[in-house]
């Protein structure tokens, strides 16, 4: 097997992202920061349909409770998966400068 014929693990619209604007030239392939910059959209959205979810529930116009409590868990998912990639991150760029040339 080549390293032509390897494909890669992920396709762009797994990560959501617009193939016209977020995706660097390298064949397709999302960089770094288009998936944080998405990661990053992710956890506005969540965090305003949680914040839509509060205010239907405290002003009584929110029949399934139960909406709430999946937002809830959605923003929390969201953020917790933006941390985990800031951290691999910075745990990459400290090895990388580490490295000795």
């Amino acid at each position: 097997m080549t390293i032509q014929q390897i494909k890669p693990l992920w396709q762009s619209e797994a990560f959501g992202l617009d193939t016209t604007n977020n995706i660097s030239q390298n064949d397709g392939i999302p960089v770094f920061s288009d998936i944080l910059n998405t990661a990053i959209n992710n956890v506005k959205e969540t965090d305003a349909e949680k914040s839509e979810a509060e205010y239907l529930l405290a002003t009584g116009q929110l029949d399934n409770p139960a909406i709430l409590s999946i937002a809830n868990s959605k923003a929390e998912i969201a953020v917790s998966l933006m941390v985990q990639m800031r951290n691999k991150a910075l745990e990459s760029y400290n090895t990388v400068m580490s490295m000795s040339m």
